[in-house]
């Protein structure tokens, strides 16, 4: 498991190497919720996803994305918002051998 670094603002993009691949995440805060776009190698590969606690973000292996991606409530079960990004709220990818199907 890796924590992604993220600051508690509403819209931000971080870029990371995950799993040997190169990411770019946006994540921005809408009225119903907090959402998430993956750029692997600048290239969206899933967008708009809707950030929940300790819900996978990519969820399908036939986009080849090697692990995934979740958001985790370090204080209880409650979904993320921007104000708690980085503290409260951690993104972190999950490698393949810890996926649980």
């Amino acid at each position: 498991m890796q924590i992604i670094p993220l600051q508690a603002v509403p819209n931000q993009s971080v870029k990371a190497q995950l799993g040997n691949q190169p990411c770019k995440i946006v994540v921005q805060q809408k009225l119903y919720g907090l959402f998430a776009d993956l750029y692997v190698n600048e290239a969206l590969l899933v967008g708009g996803v809707i950030c929940q606690d300790r819900n996978r973000l990519v969820r399908s292996a036939y986009l080849g994305f090697s692990g995934d991606l979740m958001f985790t409530d370090t204080m209880g079960t409650e979904d993320p918002t921007s104000d708690g990004l980085g503290s409260r709220f951690q993104l972190v990818y999950l490698d393949p051998s810890e996926l649980v199907d």
